[in-house]
């Protein structure tokens, strides 16, 4: 893809956003003294909690950070529209691959080398972090700020009470919904209103056989979505649909995230797919990790494959045209710090990005998942943060079609392969 292809589709797509710009907050023009930030975590994800942190930048620093708040859906396309805009926010938060790689490519991020080189920071960061986290083009340009893994959280009381063991297989897992199901108990949460709850599925299926290289090629338009690899991983998802795994597709589909998680925390449902952040909101509602709650990895498939683990990685950049970068590049020094990174591991249930952080101060569910990335060959972004946004858009939309209706697996993966090769056109 080059960039000028990368310039048109950015154009189309803000052309397609710009009428939501005025249902969004305005960003105010910062004094000196003031920082505008934009961030996508709601109160699910632990917005007071982010307050809290940077209300300590302000006491040390003299800065105040001015907060616009943006719901964590609005925030992918509304960043955009405040990006194009002659006054966009001096620090937005991020996630890191193929969402930053586009503002970059788009110009609409300034670096952040210096401030980088004078932090020590690649003596904080692992090399992998630095390479797929924060270069883009051979410059830095994300501070990393948490990062995740996507396990499969469920209810230890439910699986004592049925008499289930953690399925470390396929078919065991099949074997825990038809038992779950046969005593009235929902199997698998899943909330899809949003779309891209169902991509972990598409994710580990394929990374459990076909593999992360392949997974590579599908997500850059090399390989194409008829391929037996991709029908193979979506005959398995059926597999689960057949053993009753799930709710039906409307109301999977109607439901968010958070409905689903409530559906675990509450003992309806057994197991729910999704990623770590899912350990703050449940503490938040209650729950105590590994009593409550707990989580097991994807069971493996295809014998043999190398190990993968999926999930984001969140960060901070700063806008190229912002009105205080001395003050966006204070900010995300500050958040570099190990207390930072802790601090908000324990207010979102991520894992620090910092590797000078002391994980003795986090839960110990926290570092089970820190050691099941670092125990994985490979470490994935989530689908949509791996393909390009217009690509994603059309595979988030066969994922809540397939929820619906899987009785044409062709059919579907056909109508979206000449969909999504189109957006890799010029």
């Amino acid at each position: 893809m080059t960039k000028g292809m990368t310039m048109r589709r950015s154009f189309a797509m803000l052309a397609s956003v710009a009428l939501a710009a005025a249902a969004l907050p305005g960003v105010a023009a910062a004094q000196d003294d003031e920082i505008v930030v934009m961030h996508y975590f709601d109160a699910a994800l632990g917005g007071a909690g982010l307050q809290e942190i940077l209300a300590d930048f302000e006491a040390e620093t003299g800065y105040t950070v001015n907060f616009v708040d943006v719901g964590h859906e609005d925030f992918k396309t509304g960043i955009l529209v405040q990006l194009a805009g002659s006054n966009p926010p001096d620090a937005h938060n991020n996630w890191a691959g193929a969402r930053t790689a586009f503002q970059v490519e788009n110009g609409m991020l300034a670096p952040i080398d210096e401030m980088w080189a004078e932090n020590g920071l690649d003596d904080q960061f692992g090399a992998g972090m630095i390479e797929s986290a924060v270069t883009y083009d051979g410059q830095k340009y994300l501070l990393p700020f948490g990062f995740h893994i996507a396990p499969v959280f469920y209810s230890p009381q439910l699986f004592a009470d049925n008499g289930v063991e953690i399925p470390t297989t396929w078919d065991e897992l099949k074997g825990a919904c038809e038992t779950f199901s046969a005593a009235g108990v929902l199997p698998i949460a899943l909330g899809t209103k949003d779309g891209w709850p169902a991509q972990f599925y598409f994710d580990y299926l394929l990374l459990r056989t076909a593999g992360a290289e392949y997974r590579a090629k599908l997500m850059a338009g090399e390989a194409s979505y008829t391929d037996p690899e991709v029908v193979r991983a979506m005959e398995l998802w059926k597999e689960l649909f057949d053993a009753g795994c799930f709710a039906d597709g409307a109301t999977v589909n109607s439901m968010s995230w958070t409905d689903a998680a409530d559906q675990l925390i509450n003992g309806e449902a057994a197991m729910d797919l999704h990623g770590s952040w899912f350990m703050g909101y449940a503490n938040d509602n209650g729950q105590v990790s590994e009593v409550d709650y707990d989580f097991f990895e994807f069971p493996v498939i295809d014998e043999g494959v190398p190990t993968a683990v999926v999930g984001p990685v969140d960060g901070w950049v700063t806008a190229a045209d912002a009105a205080n970068h001395e003050g966006a590049l204070a900010m995300l020094a500050f958040l570099a710090r190990p207390e930072a990174q802790l601090a908000w591991s324990k207010v979102q249930g991520n894992i620090p990005t910092n590797i000078t952080s002391d994980m003795s101060q986090v839960d110990n569910i926290i570092k089970r998942a820190a050691e099941v990335a670092e125990n994985a060959e490979t470490y994935n972004f989530n689908y949509d943060l791996t393909t390009p946004d217009a690509a994603a858009i059309v595979g988030l939309a066969m994922f809540q079609q397939f929820i619906n209706d899987q009785s044409d697996i062709p059919g579907l993966l056909e109508k979206t392969q000449t969909e999504i090769a189109a957006t890799f056109e010029e």
